[in-house]
């Protein structure tokens, strides 16, 4: 953070200017998006901020999204059709290329 500031000094500046932060031991956090898709983050580093009864959370780690959600039956089975593969391969292409068809099909020829 700051370059030569005690962590011990740093927590009570903090808490004069009512400021928190707690760090959550997590595994896994999921974040559900409006479009029914979700965001998986991995053995993430979760801390909670909180500033004058104002509550926030700063989240890192390995991010993947549920790829099940990102295409459809009907896209799978146009990627078989175009590429003339196998289910498991058409999904793997589109896993591969976050659902984009064209270069699934690619991808596969």
């Amino acid at each position: 953070m700051l370059p030569n500031l005690n962590p011990k000094k740093m927590q009570e500046i903090m808490k004069q200017m009512g400021m928190s932060q707690e760090e959550i031991q997590a595994e896994r956090v999921v974040i559900e998006k409006s479009d029914g898709s979700k965001i998986n983050i991995d053995n993430p580093s979760v801390t909670k901020i909180k500033i004058q009864n104002q509550e926030s959370f700063q989240i890192s780690g390995d991010v993947s999204e549920n790829s099940e959600e990102l295409f459809s039956e009907e896209d799978i089975k146009i990627v078989m059709q175009r590429a003339n593969c196998s289910e498991s391969n058409a999904k793997k292409a589109l896993e591969k290329t976050k659902g984009d068809l064209a270069e699934a099909i690619l991808e596969l020829k």
